[in-house]
């Protein structure tokens, strides 16, 4: 059986209307992406049964829970977590409280993920005994998270969870979430608004935009195309999948290998990544120039040879270079002048000289 979640909805309001169809990924993170009012949260109750609309169709890994006016299974019935901006615990319970009563929905038998392994998921062994007004935003939204768990979920949904968080929160709760990416086998969808959790999190990426899909499909792939908004401006980047194949403990730096190339990346302290580990880099395209031949005396420790596939206006004076690395997809941003220097067309073969390489999970 294919593992897919099926989503079709259409929906009319006064000031907007929603028409998705959607073919996500049985397993994995999959963000819905898009400025507010796009009609990211709608998509999230809509596939929570918040929401019930004559047409509507869904289906989770082949189990059908909407189709048009057969089915529908009311929320209490569809076995899902939902997490919300806000945390939302029972006050009077402690952590471990708040924990059981999500577990307690669940017979015995079905059963799927025990309340230690969501603990030890979300790193709440500490917190068990505390209370919710004790705890930071950062400690409390893992608890939600955790006690959405506890239902044994075949689908979570979180409704951008770091939202309400600060910059320290975020950092803080975000090796979390990498954590239920890489260890869970149930699908998620996660809505936000941030293209860094995008990056840092998500491996099938939805674009929406006054509800409609404006694309769908790998993360890698959206973020680098040019006819989308997200393969523009001064935050475009390209995410890259390696696997670390070597170390030089003299200078403190890991190779990362990938389709095409490898990576040299400067070691975080106490940080050295097992060989073998697979990791997801970010590489910005303002730190990739170009040029028309190799360099051998640079500091840049990442010179590639790459292909123009592509070129498009990127504001005023400012060209985004699209680059093929042996299979690899790269953005470079450089100045409309550079851009005429070099000559560059699609097919002409130059240099990428990656300043920056950033290890984002």
């Amino acid at each position: 059986m294919s593992r897919q979640v099926l989503a079709r909805f259409s929906l009319a309001r006064s000031g907007f209307s929603l028409n998705v169809d959607l073919a996500l990924p049985g397993q994995g993170l999959t963000a819905l992406f898009g400025h507010s009012g796009s009609g990211k949260t709608t998509v999230l109750r809509l596939m929570a049964g918040l929401e019930e609309i004559p047409t509507g169709y869904l289906s989770v890994n082949g189990d059908v829970w909407q189709d048009g006016q057969r089915v529908f299974r009311p929320t209490h019935q569809r076995d899902l977590g939902y997490v919300f901006q806000e945390a939302s615990l029972f006050s009077h319970l402690n952590v471990q409280g708040n924990l059981a009563y999500g577990m307690c929905r669940i017979p015995v038998a079905h059963r799927q993920v025990s309340l230690d392994h969501a603990v030890a998921l979300l790193g709440l062994e500490h917190l068990l005994k505390r209370m919710p007004e004790s705890l930071s935003g950062g400690e409390r939204q893992r608890v939600a998270i955790a006690r959405a768990l506890a239902t044994s979920p075949r689908i979570l949904l979180m409704d951008e969870p770091l939202a309400a968080l600060d910059v320290k929160r975020k950092e803080e709760i975000l090796p979390y979430l990498q954590r239920l990416h890489d260890e869970l086998s149930i699908p998620i969808v996660y809505v936000t608004h941030s293209p860094d959790e995008v990056v840092r999190l998500a491996d099938h990426l939805v674009l929406l935009d006054q509800g409609k899909v404006v694309a769908q499909g790998d993360t890698g792939d959206l973020l680098t195309r040019l006819d989308l908004p997200l393969g523009h401006g001064d935050a475009a980047s390209a995410l890259v999948t390696g696997r670390i194949t070597g170390h030089d403990t003299h200078y403190h730096l890991s190779r990362a290998e990938f389709p095409g190339g490898h990576f040299t990346l400067t070691q975080a302290s106490g940080a050295r990544l097992p060989l073998g580990h697979s990791v997801r880099l970010r590489v910005q395209a303002r730190d990739v120039s170009l040029t028309l031949e190799q360099h051998p005396a640079t500091s840049i420790l990442n010179v590639l040879p790459v292909t123009v596939t592509d070129l498009s206006p990127d504001g005023p004076g400012q060209v985004m270079v699209g680059l093929d690395a042996g299979g690899t997809r790269l953005l470079a941003r450089i100045t409309a002048r550079s851009a005429d220097a070099l000559a560059l067309t699609r097919g002409k073969q130059v240099y990428a000289q990656v300043k920056g390489v950033a290890l984002v999970g």
